[in-house]
């Protein structure tokens, strides 16, 4: 069942509320070889991440406590876990609900029910990512190869004052407070950045407003 080696000793953390989810998904990911750690919401995945830094995070959104949203703030946040590659699972699957999860810091947005296969199949590409960017950087995994952005990408001014902020590592709730708007206007301004310069996640966001000399 192993492929070159790709899902060779990883560690996967996944979050759900739902026990018979987590049984089933832990269950399917063991057999195809990885090693899956378990939280029940977001809370107790911060507490999992203080002893643990796993090579990818498969999260619920919806959950008590801390939903998927707030956890992946402040996974995003920390230097030690930012580079960690987040798939969210979720029941809503609307466009908006899609591009709130992206924008919010997530690289994958999978909406349940889902086939097991498809999961493996992100799974195993955002795994593949995370290890190109640290073998090309060759120094750590939150710092990766040369973004590629338009050279003719415009911002707005409500926009630079937005990604300043993201580069600073600020949540969008934080940001949104700061400007006195609401937080979805901030994940919109977020969401339309992210397609303007084709980056992923606000992470290569905060990188490219740094290296662009924008922070």
């Amino acid at each position: 069942m192993k492929e070159n080696g790709v899902q060779e000793n990883k560690r996967l953390l996944l979050i759900d509320d739902d026990p018979n989810l987590i049984l089933l998904v832990k269950d399917y990911l063991e057999f195809r070889g990885y090693e899956v750690i378990t939280a029940e919401n977001g809370r107790e995945a911060l507490l999992v991440l203080e002893q643990e830094v796993p090579d990818m995070i498969i999260c619920d959104v919806m959950m008590p406590e801390m939903d998927g949203y707030a956890l992946v703030e402040h996974v995003r946040q920390d230097q030690k876990t930012s580079w960690i590659p987040v798939l969210f699972l979720s029941a809503k699957g609307q466009s908006q609900d899609r591009v709130k999860g992206l924008s919010t810091g997530a690289d994958v947005y999978m909406v349940k029910p889902f086939e097991p296969e498809e999961l493996v199949a992100q799974v195993e590409s955002s795994l593949k990512q995370a290890s190109r960017l640290i073998h090309h950087s060759g120094t750590g995994a939150d710092s990766g190869p040369k973004l590629q952005v338009p050279a003719d990408v415009e911002l707005t001014p409500t926009e630079l004052k937005v990604v300043q902020f993201v580069a600073r590592g600020m949540a969008n709730r934080e940001i949104a407070e700061k400007l006195n708007v609401s937080q979805r206007t901030i994940e919109s301004h977020v969401s339309n950045m992210l397609g303007k310069t084709g980056l992923h996640n606000r992470t290569e966001l905060a990188r490219w407003a740094i290296e662009s000399n924008m922070a």
